[in-house]
């Protein structure tokens, strides 16, 4: 099952606020992202039925291995289009803010590029 972008930025959410928090639940992803509780609800039941999160009985949401292999995957590309775009003059919120929409947008082989380019940049 192919992943949209939407369920992508709810992953690299779920992710980011669990190395901030011991649990999340729907309400951490609702104060993160300002969605509205409704839109939560939908999009974690639509991320559970595809096997991406698991929900206990008391709310706690974890990633499966295939959700979390997918927030990973986003996240790291977050942060490295970020680091990227600052390197490169762009002040650091007009640079997250692109790389979020850049994230989802950039082919595997443009970004290992991209990857490419910035680690021989250190070298």
């Amino acid at each position: 099952m192919q992943i949209q972008e939407s369920g992508e930025m709810y992953l690299e959410t779920i992710l980011r606020l669990s190395k901030e928090k011991s649990s999340v639940r729907a309400i951490d992803i609702c104060e993160h992202m300002g969605y509205s509780k409704p839109s939560v609800s939908r999009a974690v039941g639509l991320l559970k039925n595809g096997g991406y999160i698991a929900v206990d009985e008391g709310g706690h949401i974890t990633l499966t291995d295939e959700g979390r292999t997918i927030a990973e995957k986003i996240y790291e590309r977050h942060t490295l289009l970020t680091n990227f775009l600052v390197a490169l003059g762009v002040d650091e919120g007009t640079a997250s803010d692109d790389a979020c929409r850049l994230e989802h947008a950039i082919s595997d082989i443009s970004f290992d590029a991209v990857k490419r380019f910035v680690e021989n940049l250190r070298k």
